[in-house]
């Protein structure tokens, strides 16, 4: 089993983009499609080697190839979900973006044969079995495994910030639960989920991802599901807190403002700012405001006040030179506008709303 390295840790700024999908039917309601589309067929040479699906049969993931430049994400982006839906719509399927599809039931979909699935379903067991959930995963390049450690540990404050602006899964198994963001309580019941605790260095991280490896609590490093985390194969930060975004320029405003954090987190290690001391607990407070409020949600800061998502964006957009998130708070939520559809149309409209443009 290949080991993580701060030897990986060699670019800062490059860009990479991970999305999860729904596979859907003419109905846009989930179906097994993954043995077709990922082992059965051969996909557009953009997808060689980046597309993969994950625990059930319904959902399917792609990578982008690692841009170096922010400029070129949008179209890279663009070209990767083309190809996806292209390669679905040949073989007769759609594909829909959310945190949760709205009518996947998880007792009545199928799990995916994978071994390394079928180990966590075995070893996991309830909570994985029912972990229909799709998510974003930005990462960002960064140049020294220290630094990236240093970012990972205050980007954990800035996530429940994105889940908030990113809020689009009202709906659990049919029903509406109340939340803004069912997906990232639906997963926060797997182990090694949530916002880690902060590590001093990278040699810290590593040691502890190796324990965990050693002591057959993960297969691999890829199963410590955390928020944030530094990534010891990408060389990466990579944050994990968005849900699964239909609309490409709202899933582009996250990669901006992940982006501008990291470089901005960057620079300022490299002045010697320290770090700042966060509990956990106080982080878990304002994940679960975001959870439960979406953009009403208010979060408390180090030094014990609050602060509405609003103010939060306004500062941020102005500090950072960053529009998009300015835009998707001035929007309608993802969570409000699935549950205008469903109350104002009607359940197909609100499933047809969640496919990817141009289907």
């Amino acid at each position: 089993m290949d080991r993580g390295s701060a030897d990986v840790f060699t670019e800062l700024g490059t860009v990479g983009i991970e999305e999860e999908f729904y596979v859907v039917d003419d109905r846009a309601r989930p179906t097994s499609g993954t043995d077709e589309l990922v082992y059965e067929t051969e996909p557009p040479e953009l997808l060689q080697g980046r597309l993969d699906h994950e625990l059930f049969k319904c959902v399917i993931e792609t990578q982008t190839p690692t841009i170096e430049r922010l400029d070129d994400a949008a179209s890279a982006l663009d070209d990767v979900r083309a190809a996806l839906v292209e390669h679905a719509n040949a073989n007769g399927f759609q594909i829909a973006a959310a945190g949760l599809h709205p009518t996947a039931k998880w007792r009545e979909l199928e799990h995916a044969e994978k071994p390394r699935y079928r180990a966590q379903l075995d070893r996991i067991q309830y909570p994985q079995h029912r972990n229909t959930t799709a998510g974003l995963h930005v990462h960002v390049g960064v140049d020294d495994a220290d630094k990236a450690t240093w970012i990972a540990n205050e980007l954990r404050w800035y996530c429940p910030v994105i889940l908030a602006l990113s809020a689009n899964s009202p709906y659990w198994c049919g029903f509406d639960t109340g939340l803004q963001s069912a997906r990232a309580k639906i997963f926060e019941a797997l182990p090694n989920t949530g916002i880690p605790t902060q590590f001093s260095d990278f040699e810290e991280y590593l040691a502890f991802e190796n324990r965990m490896i050693d002591a057959d609590a993960i297969e691999d490093r890829g199963e410590l599901w955390y928020d944030v985390r530094p990534h010891s194969e990408h060389g990466t930060v990579e944050v994990r807190s968005p849900d699964g975004q239909a609309d490409p320029e709202r899933v582009m405003a996250f990669v901006e403002y992940v982006h501008a954090l990291v470089l901005d987190l960057a620079a300022r290690y490299e002045d010697g700012e320290s770090g700042t001391d966060y509990r956990r607990e106080v982080l878990d407070e304002n994940k679960w405001r975001a959870i439960r409020y979406g953009q009403d949600a208010s979060f408390i800061q180090a030094d014990g006040s609050t602060r509405s998502l609003g103010d939060v964006v306004a500062a941020e957009a102005d500090r950072l030179d960053v529009d998009g998130i300015r835009s998707i708070y001035e929007a309608e939520s993802g969570a409000a506008r699935q549950r205008r559809l469903q109350s104002d149309a009607s359940t197909d409209a609100l499933c047809e709303s969640l496919l990817l443009p141009g289907q």
